[in-house]
C-alpha cells in the first residue's frame, strides 16, 4: 500500500509538469495533426497508465477506511488527470479552467497524503 504514497507523488510532479508544458504553449494545436497525435499518443501512454495505477490504489486505500476521501472523489480525479493530460497538448480549455482542474487534482492528492501520514494507511 506505501505504493499509494509513491504513486501519488508521481502524478502530481507529472501534472506540475504538464502545467508548465501548457503555460508555454501559446496557440491551440491543429487537431487534425497526424503527426501531432501520434507524438500526443506515444508521449500520453505513461501517463495515462501512471494514472490508473494510481487510481487502483486509491480506490483500495479509500475502500472501507475511515479517511477523509471518498471513492467518488478517487474517480473524479482520475477523470480530472485524464483531462490535464490532454488539455497539456490540445490547448482547448480557458486558462482558469485548467487551473481549477489543477488545483482539484492536488487537493485531493494532498488529502489522500494527509490521511497517509496521519497513520489510516496502516490500517
Amino acid at each position: 500500500m506505501k505504493d499509494l504514497v509513491e504513486l501519488t507523488e508521481k502524478v502530481k510532479d507529472m501534472i506540475d509538469e504538464l502545467s508548465m508544458q501548457y503555460e508555454r504553449i501559446t496557440e491551440p494545436i491543429d487537431k487534425n495533426d497526424h503527426d501531432f497525435f501520434q507524438k500526443v499518443k506515444t508521449e500520453t501512454e505513461p501517463m495515462f497508465q501512471l494514472n490508473d495505477k494510481w487510481r487502483e490504489a486509491a480506490e483500495n486505500f479509500v475502500k472501507n477506511k475511515q479517511v477523509n476521501v471518498h471513492p467518488n472523489q478517487v474517480k473524479s480525479t482520475h477523470e480530472n488527470v485524464e483531462l490535464l493530460i490532454l488539455h497539456s497538448y490540445y490547448i482547448d480549455v480557458k486558462k482558469k479552467r485548467y487551473n481549477e482542474l489543477n488545483h482539484s487534482v492536488h487537493y485531493v492528492m494532498d488529502m489522500l497524503l494527509k490521511d497517509w501520514n496521519e497513520g489510516k494507511g496502516d490500517q
